[in-house]
């Protein structure tokens, strides 16, 4: 289905066509006539789906074309992190780039500037607001923003926001908004306690599932069950063995973040981290250097693991097993985007063992346990549900293993 087909205004269809839009995807093609419509939505859908322009797209529209109140803020889409906020702007500037409507991202981590920005946007109204629950709550306690005449509640990546502990700030938030609105909750998982915020906040929703839990057909997962003393050495030869040209590695802590980018750097490869002890200005650097190819290893925590909007990421590596599934899918989603292949490595100490069985359950289907290369020494037996001697090695796996690839010759 074309976008063309959806009826958009024409300065909407100009930065759709700018964004080099042309078939929406699955998500969009459901959600968007809802939306249009004026119907709440509930929609599991997981990251790579499209399910940001999904929403953007008829709210624009709506904005531009519906009769609103000026002076007041008419969307307010909240999401958890500062590094979804920023991209959705983005994302806004982009398709509304034609248009008049007007946006402004609202997170912590900013300095002074952002702040008074922020509250001119918020006393005088924007268009669109994009959030945090915090740092829109620190606003509102201040009594200065205008929500009378709000349209539209987003929220995105909810139940993300629910397992970091923002259901209070979120209800507060919508106890200072307009009773009548429409309503848009997308979530990649819809846990009990989702359903039970949608039905507090949701009229009468129409229901969109597209999220699976499960990973592109695209991606090549691999595992290696390692010691963690052999982790980061093994991560060096993965990376000196075969060259990839952006590689996005994860760790559960920002410790590991830090320990890892120091050996890296030691070892002369183009290695970066982000974390939430550096300043907002650093991790957007960091970003921007990582997007624009001037840097491409970038090691992170999982602040990164859902929103991260870049297409070419070829090779994902989880440093430490991820806490569950979901999480899983949505890091090594970040490859395998925009048609592309991609591959997906993950290291499993003998203590991450039962907690990556569970993943391969949900996932459903064992991912290939590669061997670990003699140099590194003995490697642990992969038993997930049992003990077995060190020494046996990934040959007592679920498949068959896997051997590295060669180095590619020069050309």
């Amino acid at each position: 289905m074309k976008f063309t087909s959806f009826g958009f205004d024409e300065r909407l269809l100009e930065g759709i066509e700018a964004s080099n839009y042309e078939d929406a995807t699955p998500v969009q093609e459901q959600v968007i006539p809802l939306i249009l419509q004026g119907k709440d939505i509930i929609a599991s859908a997981q990251t790579g789906t499209g399910k940001t322009a999904a929403f953007l797209l008829p709210v624009i529209h709506k904005i531009l074309t519906d009769p609103h109140e000026d002076h007041t803020n008419n969307a307010l889409i909240i999401v958890p992190t500062r590094e979804l906020a920023i991209q959705i702007s983005q994302h806004i500037e982009g398709l509304s780039y034609f248009t008049s409507v007007s946006s402004i991202a609202v997170y912590g981590g900013g300095d002074g500037g952002a702040f008074v920005q922020e509250k001119r946007a918020l006393s005088t109204g924007a268009d669109i607001v994009v959030c945090t629950p915090g740092k829109m709550m620190a606003h509102i306690k201040m009594g200065y923003v205008k929500f009378q005449g709000l349209k539209y509640l987003i929220l995105d990546e909810a139940d993300r926001m629910l397992d970091m502990g923002f259901y209070d700030d979120i209800m507060m938030i919508i106890n200072h908004l307009p009773a009548k609105r429409q309503n848009l909750l997308f979530s990649a998982t819809m846990p009990p306690k989702i359903r039970e915020l949608a039905r507090r906040i949701l009229h009468q929703p129409a229901e969109i599932n597209i999220a699976m839990s499960k990973p592109a057909e695209k991606i090549v997962q691999e595992a290696f069950v390692v010691y963690d003393t052999q982790k980061i050495p093994l991560i060096k030869y993965l990376l000196h063995k075969k060259e990839f040209k952006m590689v996005l590695i994860f760790c559960s802590s920002k410790i590991s973040v830090k320990n890892l980018t120091r050996e890296l750097k030691r070892n002369r490869f183009p290695a970066d981290e982000i974390h939430s002890d550096l300043t907002q200005e650093q991790r957007e650097e960091v970003l921007i250097k990582f997007k624009s190819g001037r840097l491409s290893i970038l090691v992170a925590t999982d602040i990164l693991s859902r929103g991260i909007d870049i297409d070419n990421i070829d090779l994902v590596i989880n440093y430490d097993v991820p806490h569950d599934g979901e999480d899983y899918v949505h890091r090594i989603g970040r490859t395998a985007r925009a048609a592309a292949e991609g591959t997906a490595y993950t290291l499993v100490s003998v203590k991450e063992q039962r907690k990556f069985h569970a993943i391969e359950k949900l996932i459903g289907k064992p991912v290939p346990k590669s061997i670990v290369p003699e140099q590194f020494g003995e490697s642990p037996a992969y038993t997930p549900e049992g003990h077995r001697p060190a020494g046996a090695g990934a040959r007592q796996g679920f498949s068959k293993p896997k051997r590295f690839p060669q180095r590619r010759k020069p050309e």
